[in-house]
């Protein structure tokens, strides 16, 4: 980040970074203990079940926002706003994967699609919207700022940027993970299943970091309307799978009843039905609110391109 934006890095050992650190893993250490011990003690934003990686993830996450909230210049920091919108972005992610909200979602077809809808639609939407990459990187510890401007890492991450691979993930992963046989082992292995929470998370934040770029082109490798048929692109495929869930003619998901519904009283038709509203219409939503934004931006861009082009004949 360039020293007008923010104060001086620092270089040496900073045990302020060293002491936030250690207090992440304690706190984390501690609360994975009351939820194996004490349960039922806990309140319902508890953890049901601790996982280490989703907890360090967003735990850091934050640490490393609000970090550089504080080192850079008051002048230089983002609105309001999007420090709202990176919060509860970030508080999302953790409602669902973290609280008691995941032993619902693994009882109830309905409230798994919207697990999932905030893990790949509204969470990212929302991080990526606040555009809190300068914020963070200069809240992160040099080492960490060095790997993720490493050349493996870049080269890693740059087939993610392509639209047509980026547009593909978005809605193969939807369908691979509402997929009745893979969503039944998915049930069933504890691994699997958090691996399905985090390819939902990082394929979005990708995906829509490609669509709420608010940089012109250039920097930016797509242009507004390319973002524009991007995100609509991936509309049509979810609307098109919610329209087969709420027709489908059986229960392509035997498995909640077996386990036992969280709310007897939705039979399993009703459940799959309300699940297809989920995919086809919130999903959908979700597409047209970013093509709306990025139209937006488009018009504002065109409106500043004819300003500067008028001002050599006023």
């Amino acid at each position: 980040m360039p020293a007008s934006l923010a104060g001086p890095r620092r270089f040496a050992v900073d045990w302020t970074e060293c002491g936030a650190l250690g207090g992440v893993v304690v706190s984390g250490a501690l609360l994975g203990w009351l939820c194996q011990r004490h349960p039922a003690g806990l309140p319902a934003i508890a953890p049901w079940e601790f996982f280490w990686p989703d907890y360090v993830a967003i735990a850091v996450a934050l640490w490393w926002y609000l970090e550089g909230l504080r080192r850079t210049r008051p002048e230089h920091r983002p609105s309001w706003g999007r420090r709202a919108c990176f919060i509860t972005g970030l508080a999302s992610i953790y409602a669902v994967v973290l609280t008691h909200f995941l032993y619902a979602a693994e009882h109830t077809f309905v409230l798994h699609r919207v697990q999932h809808l905030v893990l790949h639609h509204l969470g990212p939407f929302l991080i990526v919207l606040a555009w809190p990459g300068r914020v963070m990187e200069h809240g992160m510890p040099d080492w960490a700022l060095r790997l993720i401007r490493s050349g493996p890492v870049r080269r890693a991450c740059a087939p993610m940027r392509h639209p047509t691979l980026a547009a593909s993930l978005f809605v193969g992963l939807i369908v691979v993970w509402v997929y009745p046989p893979v969503q039944l082992r998915m049930m069933l292995d504890s691994r699997l299943f958090e691996v399905a929470d985090w390819t939902m998370v990082v394929e979005g934040i990708f995906f829509f970091w490609l669509v709420l770029d608010p940089r012109p082109t250039p920097p930016s490798g797509l242009s507004y309307a390319g973002r524009i048929v991007l995100v609509l692109s991936v509309q049509i495929p979810q609307i098109a799978l919610g329209g087969l869930l709420a027709v489908a003619p059986g229960d392509l998901y035997p498995w909640y009843d077996l386990c036992g519904r969280v709310f007897p009283a939705i039979g399993a038709r009703a459940d799959q039905q309300m699940g297809a509203f989920v995919v086809l219409f919130l999903g959908g939503m979700m597409s047209a609110v970013a093509a709306l934004i990025v139209l937006g931006r488009l018009w504002r861009a065109e409106e500043q391109t004819g300003a500067a082009d008028a001002l050599p004949g006023l």
